[in-house]
């Protein structure tokens, strides 16, 4: 029948964020995590979490 998916809490649950920018912005970011030995993705959440925790609603 159909696969079976590991099941995950709510709270480890993985969700994706369509973010629309500028094609240059996108490979600039891309590029300057590569320098950096990051991932886009690691510094967006990052980002995230920073913003969050700065603004006072930490998760």
């Amino acid at each position: 029948m159909g696969k079976s998916k590991k099941q995950k809490s709510s709270k480890d649950e993985e969700v994706k964020l369509v973010v629309r920018i500028e094609a240059g912005l996108r490979d600039a970011f891309i590029e300057a995590c590569q320098d950096m030995d990051t991932t886009a993705s690691r510094e967006v959440r990052r980002f995230i979490r920073d913003f969050l925790a700065h603004s006072g609603q930490e998760t």
